[in-house]
């Protein structure tokens, strides 16, 4: 299987240690990976805020590079993954801005855009059958029943109109059960889906730090011992903003879970979190040495 990759800017500035590990996965599970060439930033938070035509323009430019490609588009940020869909949902729309942006693209591009390309989250690709399937025969450890709380955010699941691939995406469920398949034990809780806050941690940082504070407290209440996600910009916030006071949880990317389930050494990418998870690890007795 071969799938295109879009990075976005988090994943290659960051957020290194989700592309690391989510290109690190994949391998493990011999699916080919293949950048597109020339993508540019999506405009992910300050596109749709400050400027329509550029939140429109900027995604639909990737989009028409990974249709050319030919392959499903695999996108690890949900910011980047939510804004490549809005884009998708406006362009099928069909409206006169669409066309008009649709032809000019055409100019600069020397191709249109045909609406063919499918547009991926890494948590959907994680959850499709034959992805599963893989995941199944290649794990070469449980997680021996880590408590963890699998967060999503706000821009995963939502609008469901635009972005969702779960089947409730007020209760979503799909990174729960990838958890589960490794061995791991997702808690129900309280705060899956709640804002973190996001950009807002530059211009209201005081904000930002209630918002994880109220998603920690959460996820410790429930018994949590770290928690999981697959949005680059959350795992910033509640991996920098958790209050003092408390012992802080780690946080993980969905993709470094996955990878320490197939064996692979993620120490590399552990080494870049604010808040050290290499103790837990090692108290489970989940870490292979580098």
């Amino acid at each position: 299987m071969k799938l295109s990759y879009y990075p976005g800017c988090s994943l290659h500035s960051t957020a290194a240690e989700f592309s690391a590990s989510t290109e690190a996965v994949f391998k493990a599970l011999g699916v080919e990976l293949q950048e597109l060439g020339d993508w540019c930033c999506c405009g992910a938070t300050s596109g749709h805020s400050l400027n329509s035509y550029l939140s429109h323009a900027l995604p639909l430019h990737n989009l028409i590079l990974a249709e050319a490609a030919g392959n499903d588009l695999l996108v690890p940020c949900a910011a980047c993954y939510n804004s490549l869909k809005a884009a998708q949902t406006f362009m099928a729309g069909g409206s006169q801005e669409a066309r008009e942006l649709n032809q000019q693209a055409g100019q600069i591009l020397e191709r249109e855009y045909r609406g063919e390309v499918q547009v991926r989250h890494v948590v959907d690709m994680l959850a499709d059958d034959r992805i599963k399937a893989l995941l199944e025969e290649r794990l070469q450890k449980r997680l021996a029943g880590l408590p963890l709380a699998a967060y999503y955010g706000c821009l995963l699941t939502r609008p469901p109109k635009v972005a969702s691939f779960e089947a409730n995406p007020e209760q979503p469920r799909l990174m729960d059960r990838l958890l589960a398949r490794c061995g791991a034990t997702p808690v129900g809780w309280t705060h899956k889906n709640e804002c973190c806050g996001a950009s807002l941690a530059i211009p209201q940082p005081q904000l930002v730090e209630q918002l994880v504070g109220k998603i920690t407290a959460a996820a410790r209440y429930a018994g949590a011992a770290a928690i999981v996600t697959a949005c680059p910009l959350c795992q910033t916030n509640l991996d920098s903003r958790q209050p003092a006071g408390a012992e802080p949880l780690p946080v993980f990317f969905i993709t470094e879970i996955i990878g320490l389930a197939l064996g692979l050494d993620a120490a590399p990418w552990l080494k870049k979190h604010l808040v050290d998870p290499l103790p837990l690890l090692r108290q489970q007795g989940l870490l292979v040495a580098s």
